[in-house]
């Protein structure tokens, strides 16, 4: 039995994480790009944008009014995407609670992960941007829900309120546990390495989403997939990226220029390339674990990703089941891949596209099984 997966992309559209950007530039420009390449080949996906992103711009552009013209343009463009028959989910970045907008720029100190806030003010977060959502959307189709939520920067278990709170807000779910992502650093502390599980639709437990719970709950976690690319795709990616690098970094040819010493420019460059061996090369060493990012990977890479899905898919014994993958606009190093990869799923048999409202549909009638522990 070949079983059906049913492919779920979905975009985590914001700024860079220090508010930093040209919002037109890494933000509505590859929307409208993608908006593109998914009509061509009549792909439905899913965008979810950081709304308390938006509803800080909101909150201070009375005082500066660039910020009010660009935020219309944020609700145009999802209000766009939507109409063309996409999905719009929400996605949360809590440390934009407090930013401050000064000299043309962002302002942030607020904690990155919303497992560090009290369960008070996080559920305030997360009800307001939820609202938000649906007062955009609403008009435009009375039945639109925001029944779907991925953490900002994937932080969302262990916790001892938040998907309370995300049930009590009707939230049925959540795509935010990546397996094997670790950070721990001054920013963020996140350890996804020993979940429970990291492939099949799942009940969590509550206060520990790592773990599938022994009953059904109210919320239901699809993992954001991911993978372990081999080493010849990860070199020729890891080589093209530093080509890149190389190529930001070489010194301007100018007269000013020339006048800098033959051995300083060559130390210079010569930096350049033992941080870009140190940090591109070397980790190729090992295959690589990548989150199942299509803004991220060659096409190579995206091969590979497809290939270790179908592995894991008929392993599973399902005849059917949803597999989520993640995007970030910002970030996109290749189109063209892009627009590959989705003319591929298009044309494929056992793929098909699938939104995160058809996900939780399918979830709630049935068609799509939910694991319990044992």
């Amino acid at each position: 039995m070949i079983p059906t997966i049913h492919l779920a992309l979905t975009h985590d559209w914001e700024l860079r994480g220090d508010g930093s950007g040209d919002i037109a530039q890494i933000q509505f420009a590859p929307l409208r790009q993608l908006l593109k390449i998914y009509a061509k080949f009549g792909a439905r996906t899913t965008f979810l944008p950081d709304v308390m992103q938006q509803l800080r711009f909101r909150q201070v552009e009375s005082k500066h009014p660039e910020l009010k013209a660009l935020a219309d343009s944020w609700d145009e463009h999802v209000r766009t995407a939507f109409r063309q028959g996409h999905d719009i989910q929400l996605h949360l970045h809590p440390h934009w609670l407090n930013a401050r907008y000064e000299n043309r720029r962002w302002q942030m100190d607020g904690d990155w992960s919303i497992l560090k806030y009290d369960r008070k003010v996080a559920y305030a977060m997360l009800a307001d941007t939820k609202k938000y959502l649906e007062d955009l959307l609403q008009p435009v189709d009375a039945t639109y829900r925001c029944l779907a939520f991925r953490a900002g920067a994937l932080a969302a278990a262990p916790s001892d309120h938040l998907f309370e709170s995300l049930v009590e807000l009707g939230i049925e779910l959540d795509v935010s546990i990546g397996g094997g992502v670790f950070v721990n650093n001054q920013t963020l502390q996140l350890d996804y390495r020993n979940c429970e599980e990291v492939f099949l639709p799942f009940y969590p437990v509550m206060k520990d989403a790592r773990r599938v719970s022994t009953q059904p709950e109210p919320i239901v976690c699809v993992p954001l997939n991911h993978f372990y690319g081999s080493r010849r795709a990860v070199m020729n990616q890891n080589i093209s990226l530093a080509r890149q690098k190389l190529r930001r970094t070489k010194p301007p040819e100018s007269k000013t220029a020339a006048k800098v010493s033959g051995h300083s420019a060559l130390d210079a460059q010569g930096s350049a390339i033992a941080k870009v061996y140190e940090k591109l090369i070397l980790p190729t060493v090992r295959r690589k674990h990548f989150v199942s990012d299509t803004g991220r990977l060659n096409y190579p890479l995206l091969q590979e990703m497809l290939e270790a899905i179908r592995k894991r898919a008929a392993a599973s014994g399902l005849s059917k089941l949803p597999v989520v993958l993640t995007n970030h606009p910002k970030d996109i190093r290749d189109i063209a891949a892009i627009e590959r990869f989705v003319g591929d799923v298009s044309q494929a048999d056992d793929l098909k596209f699938i939104t995160l409202t058809e996900v939780a549909e399918k979830v709630r009638s049935g068609e799509f099984q939910v694991r319990t522990a044992g």
